[in-house]
């Protein structure tokens, strides 16, 4: 069955490595005939949450930008892709600014079930994205249809243009975007 696949990547960084790994998805899941959409965060203006609580009862944000229609492609999307670097041991900020921005969603009828997590770090350690994995966790668990599908921990992956010299990573991309 095809699914409506919304792939985020939440990099600025010109050859983004997290970006490169959000790009190995799309592939896979679209020869595996899914509906593919690729947005990047680069260039997007996404302002933080006030707080306002409005969107509870209208479903719609109240600051208008960049955020309320990925707000929209999230809602309707089956499936979800996250691409980020790890900053600090931590989702990038633009993605956590984004993830907030989806407040409007939590009283809706969102389609999204299965969550992908995709990051990349120059640290070498898998534990490094824990932060990152706890932090999209805690967000999932205000949808309770939905599930973490899977995470993908690319470590050692520095410079920016590197992931592409991690073929094997690569194709654990491309292979979990097949799935789909």
């Amino acid at each position: 069955m095809m699914k409506k696949v919304l792939i985020i990547s939440t990099s600025l960084r010109k050859d983004s490595n997290s970006e490169f790994l959000a790009k190995e998805f799309e592939k896979g899941a679209k020869e595996a005939g899914n509906e593919v959409e690729f947005i990047s965060l680069a260039g997007k203006t996404i302002s933080f949450c006030t707080g306002c609580l409005a969107c509870q009862k209208t479903q719609k944000c109240v600051i208008k930008d960049d955020a309320v229609e990925i707000a929209e492609k999230v809602k309707e999307a089956n499936v979800l892709v996250f691409a980020t670097p790890i900053y600090y041991y931590e989702m990038s900020g633009q993605m956590k600014t984004l993830l907030d921005r989806c407040n409007p969603l939590f009283p809706s009828k969102y389609a999204f079930r299965e969550v992908y997590l995709l990051t990349t770090a120059a640290d070498g350690d898998e534990s490094a994205m824990d932060g990152a994995v706890k932090g999209m966790q805690g967000w999932m668990d205000c949808f309770n249809k939905a599930r973490l599908a899977g995470v993908v921990r690319g470590v050692g992956i520095g410079d920016g243009g590197e992931a592409k010299n991690h073929t094997n990573l690569l194709a654990k991309v491309y292979t979990l975007g097949k799935k789909v």
